[in-house]
């Protein structure tokens, strides 16, 4: 197995099932990818009976079991450990993996793939629309559009890294859930990762051979 994509999730039924049917549609060699969906606490507990259509052939969904607000970094971590790919890919549930980014992960093959990032979302028929009267009726903000278009700055916890490595670094602090929101753990993973870069254990991806990620609008980016 290749590729591990581990996807914290907090109920977000409905995105799911938008994720279900797009990932359905996404070509890769069979037994080189696996989904693995780390349900966090939802209510009602997730479950592959929402999609609609076929699934991927390797697609599993681990509870945690923990109703703890803010608890993605163990979410995270147990997704992790359940995995069985030479990498993991982590990343959040509003983002979307066109087929390029899929392609390019799994002909990669150095330490960590990063990703850019563009606005884009999953239609009722889990079909990628970046059509801008689209975005706007999911709430991104006119000026935003004219001031950047479509594209927005990397984010830190959307990455595709040797397993080993993962766990050599540590994963992500557990032991900072109790606090207060934010409580940085991605943070303290992506200072982790420059340590490790200066040391010379581990090798930065080139900026110019990074795939975009696509993400629904939400939060900040919209009115």
């Amino acid at each position: 197995m290749k590729i591990s994509i581990v996807i914290p999730c907090l109920n977000s039924h409905e995105v799911l099932r938008r994720q279900f049917l797009h990932w359905s549609k996404i070509n890769h060699p069979y037994g080189e990818v696996e989904f693995i969906i780390v349900d966090d606490g939802s209510e009602p507990r997730l479950s592959l009976n929402s999609a609609r259509g076929e699934l991927p052939k390797a697609i599993s969904i681990i509870p945690t079991n923990d109703f703890r607000p803010w608890t993605w970094a163990l979410a995270r971590n147990a997704g992790a450990r359940f995995a069985v790919g030479d990498y993991l890919w982590m990343m959040d549930l509003d983002y979307i993996i066109p087929q390029d980014c899929v392609d390019r992960a799994l002909a990669f093959n150095g330490d960590k793939l990063r990703f850019k990032r563009e606005f884009g979302i999953l239609d009722d028929n889990g079909v990628i629309s970046q059509d801008l009267n689209v975005l706007r009726q999911y709430g991104l903000l006119e000026s935003r559009i004219q001031e950047k278009g479509l594209r927005m700055p990397p984010h830190p916890n959307n990455f595709c890294i040797r397993r080993e490595l993962y766990w050599e670094m540590g994963g992500y602090r557990e032991d900072l859930i109790d606090k207060p929101y934010p409580q940085g753990e991605d943070r303290h993973f992506k200072r982790k990762w420059i340590e490790f870069v200066k040391a010379g254990k581990a090798k930065e991806s080139e900026a110019d051979d990074r795939p975009t990620l696509l993400m629904f609008p939400n939060g900040q980016f919209c009115g």
